[in-house]
């Protein structure tokens, strides 16, 4: 399958893989896998959210293949993954598992990270056996584990039935999104990132989005429009960092809040103000800094966690320890 009209230059057009691979998931479905980096480097495994791709993680592809082995892979129906016959939470954990088996040496360990739908894919695998042998630690981005929709404020509306009955609707629509205009990245701009969103990131999230097709993007919407992972992170027993904008109006910092509080294992919160849905674009070099952090603490030297909770904003940070 040929790559999608992404961004074509500069830092978020997606950069060449040194390998492509084909990981075949439980249920016959083909998954588009890349590899970046040098072979015997420490291993990152990146999973994208709902309507993106590969793409999406062009910043730190970029930035962390220069000296880890990166392995990014196109969700069921998106990017260069062929449209499935089956979308649920459980192929998001067979998929995953499928590209482990892919990607990684046997016993190989990586740090595991996902956005948005890639948290919940990595909640939904969290007790796999294939799980716990390769992920050292995981960092979850801009995610949540249930009550998506009853928690989403993309409309301005009361929380209530209402609300969560029109978001709902919204979100799962048939309608193609149409092209990338001005009206319509305006339109992503509000939904799902900080109002102060640099334009070659909007730009960039918009090719990203409207690439996805509209039919991937309903059939999935139904999945995480139900989608309960509380048990997923309860299980989650490995070192696990999470991050979230401040203004995120898809999974609200509510959803961090509840994930940090409930993992066996968490080694951060952080809360990045100004910043919305899209942290990988949004805020590269935070994203990237979190994982480079994780793979020295968890793959090359281990050391004792301790959990904090960080605001950042332009002008300051923040740090608060908590037992």
């Amino acid at each position: 399958m040929s790559r999608p009209p992404y961004v074509t230059a500069g830092r978020y057009a997606p950069p060449v893989a040194g390998r492509e691979l084909t990981a075949v998931s439980a249920d016959g479905s083909r998954l588009h896998v890349e590899v970046h980096g040098p072979d015997g480097a420490p291993a990152v495994v990146l999973s994208h959210g709902w309507t993106c791709s590969t793409a999406f993680w062009a910043a730190q592809l970029r930035e962390l293949s220069r000296d880890h082995r990166v392995v990014a892979y196109d969700q069921r129906g998106h990017g260069r993954s062929p449209a499935a016959a089956a979308y649920s939470a459980a192929a998001l954990a067979d998929d995953l598992v499928a590209v482990f088996e892919a990607a990684l040496a046997p016993g190989e360990r990586a740090v595991v990270a996902g956005h948005s739908m890639g948290g919940m894919t990595v909640m939904a695998a969290a007790d796999r056996p294939r799980f716990a042998e390769h992920a050292a630690a995981v960092l979850l981005c801009s995610t949540g584990s249930s009550r998506l929709v009853a928690e989403a404020t993309v409309l301005p509306l009361r929380p209530g039935r209402v609300r969560t009955r029109v978001t709902r609707g919204l979100l799962g629509s048939p309608a193609p999104l149409g092209p990338v205009t001005p009206a319509t990245r305006a339109v992503l701009k509000y939904a799902t990132m900080g109002p102060g969103s640099a334009p070659e990131r909007v730009e960039a999230c918009a090719r990203i989005v409207h690439a996805c097709p509209a039919g991937v993007r309903r059939a999935w919407s139904h999945v995480l429009a139900g989608l309960d992972l509380d048990d997923g992170v309860a299980r989650l027993a490995v070192p696990t960092a999470v991050i979230v904008g401040r203004d995120d109006r898809l999974t609200p910092v509510v959803h961090a809040r509840e994930i940090a509080a409930a993992l066996p294992h968490c080694v951060g919160l952080t809360e990045l103000t100004g910043m919305g849905h899209m942290t990988p674009i949004e805020a590269p070099e935070a994203v990237s800094s979190a994982l480079r952090e994780l793979t020295s603490r968890y793959l090359a030297a281990p050391t004792a966690a301790t959990t904090t909770t960080t605001t950042t904003s332009p002008s300051t940070t923040e740090k608060e320890k908590t037992p």
